[in-house]
């Protein structure tokens, strides 16, 4: 019974919930207690709280006996990555440099989730200041993949990703600035979506419209429910859109026939693992026999990997400049030396930086006319080793060299998500589906198309043993 509640969807639990056969607090019980199996070895809490966990679980069981839920996830498990603010726990970003006082307010994602009655006990694991595409560093080590304990999930959002694809919970937030849903959804065999950049209020950060606040799922419909959660209005972020309303449950069945697709195997970028490339193929057939008009394109955004270099260093340097010495000693030397290389950068720099992505944004508008949807390798490799910012220097001296595929994206502002296609070796792979601005609907549903073709049912194997 216990190994089933671990498994179940989101949606699962509330319809369950609803009818009277499962409580929220036996829900949380079979959670913590998988924690405990396979946290040890994966690594991806860096709080725990049993105590809040258990009374919102019971605050939740009650409104469900009244039959007065808050809202669509009340009584559902759900972690929280240690990017966000939760009222009365500290928010550290994989950092020993921040502070260890509790946070007074909840981040707009978070009140969202607690006004719909989410549970939380537990914060995942990130990167420092979420700099980089894995999820190691000083304050918490290292996270590892449940299905190679030897490899990476990810990042910035591996803690999360671990947590749902070990089967500890159906839903975990996360945040992307450049691929930190995404890449850690491809490597660890789970379903992240970056919704359009201000369709999801959030706290404005240096990052600006590069940072995007969203989640991670087994399945694309428990995303679709997460999105009806994140995307209700909050005034404190001036930058997000008029609130639309929009179910995103609704028509996620409704195909992909007569979309135009364009599918693109690198975006001019070199590297790439053609076993992985090859791995789409599944994915692509399912949408062509559903219907689909899919078309290899010739698109080439290698060019704007300078504009992604310089706003990055420039946006992780705003976050350290008061830093005295010994804060900076502290940092992540691979942080460290971002931020040492952009303390020269010129006011004319970044504005050239911004031109840039400026213009990237209108050359993929213009792409838009011709395609509803472009499809990606989400990350053109597997998987690798745990503990290293890269599986090769010498080809990728940086993060963004291995994932190039996820942060133009972030640079234009659309829409993508990366939906489990298969294995390559046992690792999981992702294809990833870009719309043009606020086609997260169009999005959905060919992901649920890739889904039913490739979903194979299986489970990592730190979840079997445990």
């Amino acid at each position: 019974m216990a190994d089933e509640l671990n498994w179940l969807s989101a949606r699962e639990m509330t319809r369950r919930f609803a009818a009277g056969e499962l409580s929220p607090v036996d829900v949380l019980d079979a959670t913590l207690a998988h924690l405990h199996r396979v946290n040890p070895a994966l690594n991806a809490v860096c709080l725990l709280d049993e105590p809040l966990g258990r009374r919102m679980a019971a605050e939740s069981a009650e409104r469900w006996r009244r039959g007065e839920p808050l809202g669509p996830l009340d009584g559902v498990p759900v972690a929280i990555k240690d990017t966000a603010h939760v009222a009365g726990w500290p928010t550290r970003i994989g950092s020993h440099t921040t502070p260890t006082a509790p946070s007074a307010e909840d981040t707009p994602g978070v009140a969202r989730l607690r006004e719909a009655g989410a549970v939380f006990f537990c914060k995942t694991t990130t990167p420092e200041f979420g700099w980089k595409g894995i999820t190691h560093g000083p304050l918490t080590g290292i996270t590892r993949n449940p299905w190679d304990l030897s490899r990476t999930p990810g990042g910035s959002s591996g803690g999360s990703a671990a947590l749902v694809a070990a089967g500890v919970v159906p839903l975990a937030t996360g945040g992307d600035g450049g691929g930190s849903i995404r890449i850690p959804a491809a490597f660890s065999g789970v379903f992240g979506l970056k919704a359009s950049y201000g369709v999801v209020p959030n706290f404005l950060g240096p990052m600006g419209p590069l940072a995007v606040y969203g989640g991670l799922s087994r399945d694309v419909a428990d995303s679709a429910l997460l999105m009806n959660v994140l995307t209700r209005p909050d005034a404190r972020d001036s930058f997000a859109i008029p609130f639309r309303g929009i179910d995103y449950l609704d028509g996620l069945d409704g195909g992909v026939a007569g979309l135009r697709i364009a599918w693109s195997p690198d975006l001019g970028f070199p590297g790439g693992d053609p076993a992985v490339v090859a791995g789409m193929q599944p994915a692509i057939d399912a949408l062509i026999k559903a219907g689909a008009d899919v078309k290899q394109v010739d698109l080439d955004l290698s060019g704007a990997q300078p504009t992604l270099e310089v706003i990055w260093g420039a946006s992780h340097a705003a976050l350290v400049r008061d830093f005295d010495g010994a804060k900076l000693a502290a940092l992540d030397p691979g942080l460290l030396r971002l931020v040492v290389s952009a303390q020269d950068m010129s006011a004319s720099e970044l504005q050239a930086a911004h031109a840039g992505m400026r213009a990237l944004s209108q050359t993929m508008h213009a792409f838009h006319r011709d395609y509803d949807l472009l499809l990606t390798p989400t990350i053109p490799i597997t998987a690798f080793a745990a503990g290293i910012d890269t599986p090769d220097a010498a080809r990728f001296p940086q993060w963004f060299d291995w994932t190039p595929l996820t942060w133009p994206f972030n640079l234009t502002r659309q829409p993508a998500a990366s939906v489990p296609c298969g294995f390559v070796e046992g690792l999981p792979i992702g294809l990833q589906i870009v719309g043009p601005m606020f086609a997260e609907e169009i999005i959905l549903r060919a992901s649920c198309c890739v889904e039913q073709a490739c979903a194979t049912g299986a489970r990592p194997a730190i979840s079997a043993a445990s």
